[in-house]
């Protein structure tokens, strides 16, 4: 049985920082709210310094380790951009290389403190969250949980014009990890993986399948996304408002709904939050299409921004057509908004027809039509779009809130400790 009050947990968090990105923000997430319940040692690289210092570090009776690997990271990363600019999938891939070095710096640092006295009941890396994070901390010999993961998602089919502006020849660096894990036993000799999507749980080989349990990578904060009343319906003389929300890169499909929308014979305004290497582009196409009056790029905002003018929408869109996970999806149910997507990847696990509508993976055309159709239905049918907004919302607070996570995650460390005592 557990002999302390608090559960004394080791977390890296190799990308962890408020207001960095998506996986910097899950780091971020689950230091400063296990914090709250748990003894908690963050261990994370030195470039999180500035950001988590800003935000008040340490957190309660926490600890925080910095790793610097910058020595190595910042000419890799220097390299990669001079050959992808623009497109940043096949920069983040090589870039990440450097989690490897920082992990085997922090793993002989922790040997070192465990030599000096430290204890810890459970190690839990949480980010990056790709299977192809094999880490060297499940050496420690303490129980250990990796993930929650998310990846070995295949590329679609269907998109090859996208798909080719992404660089998918590059995919394969993904494997890279698959070889380090067999060297250094990650799956092997963690107690526990988090898998947040089947495509991940069939990534994971199969004789390691009976230590996985299901948990999204991704949460909600319940405070920041509120859920509000769906603005009036759209009509003549009330714009369909539409939004989407993240980078913009070939893959999230943002030429698709353009081209989408400009065959709309009703008023809309279409709202782009986000930065990315297709915006000029895409500033272009607005411009080509005669979309100047209703179409609006915001650039990057902060989360609170972001919130306000997901609120304004009567319909969220994320025609990304590889779409691992789904955060924004998430957080636009959260303020009970309906939400759009492609079916394949993660949004494929988060909407169904309650909450909103899956378009088919079967190419360019059928995705924009299928955007068609559905803003010409919200038009139809406003009330049952203002329902799958509502349910969208219920599901969010019982299953995808941080609060809900966090909980999850104590129980699996409290059954880690019991099967060890």
């Amino acid at each position: 049985m557990i002999k302390t009050d608090k559960i004394r947990v080791l977390l890296s968090s190799y990308q962890c920082g408020a207001g960095m990105g998506s996986v910097s923000q899950i780091g971020w997430e689950w230091y400063q709210r296990l914090s709250k319940q748990c003894q908690v040692t963050l261990i994370t690289h030195v470039r999180n310094q500035p950001a988590l210092e800003a935000s008040g570090v340490p957190i309660d009776d926490s600890t925080v380790i910095f790793i610097d690997t910058e020595w190595f990271a910042g000419p890799l990363y220097r390299l990669a951009s001079r050959f992808f600019r623009r497109s940043e999938h096949p920069l983040f891939l090589i870039a990440s290389l450097d989690f490897f070095v920082y992990d085997w710096v922090a793993t002989r640092q922790c040997r070192q403190l465990l030599k000096q006295g430290e204890t810890w009941d459970i190690v839990h890396a949480v980010t990056p969250v790709s299977p192809m994070a094999a880490t060297r901390l499940t050496k420690l010999g303490i129980p250990s949980i990796l993930g929650p993961w998310n990846g070995a998602l295949a590329s679609p089919k269907n998109f090859p014009e996208i798909m080719q502006a992404e660089s998918k020849w590059l995919y394969p660096v993904r494997n890279l990890g698959r070889v380090i894990d067999f060297f250094v036993g990650s799956t092997h000799k963690a107690s526990m993986i988090l898998s947040a999507t089947r495509s991940t749980l069939l990534g994971i080989p199969e004789r390691y399948r009976n230590k996985c349990r299901s948990l999204l990578e991704n949460g909600v904060d319940l405070e920041l996304f509120q859920s509000t009343p769906w603005p009036d319906a759209p009509s003549d003389n009330n714009p369909l408002q539409i939004v989407f929300v993240g980078r913009l890169l070939p893959f999230k499909g943002v030429a698709m709904l353009l081209e989408a929308v400009k065959t709309l014979n009703f008023p809309f305004k279409l709202t782009i939050v986000g930065e990315g290497s297709e915006r000029e582009n895409l500033e272009a196409d607005r411009l080509n299409l005669g979309l100047t009056e209703q179409v609006e790029f915001t650039g990057n905002l902060p989360l609170t921004e972001v919130s306000s003018i997901v609120k304004k929408a009567h319909v969220f869109c994320l025609p990304s057509v590889r779409e691992s996970g789904g955060a924004v999806l998430l957080e636009a149910m959260a303020v009970a908004r309906p939400v759009i997507a492609i079916d394949f990847g993660g949004p494929a696990e988060i909407v169904d027809e309650g909450v909103g509508i899956k378009l088919p993976a079967t190419g360019k055309a059928d995705v924009v039509q299928g955007l068609i159709k559905a803003f010409e239905d919200v038009r139809l049918q406003p009330e049952l779009w203002r329902n799958r907004g509502l349910e969208g919302r219920r599901r969010v607070e019982f299953y995808y809130s941080w609060d809900a996570k966090i909980a999850s995650a104590v129980s699996f460390y409290r059954e880690l400790l019991e099967i060890k005592s």
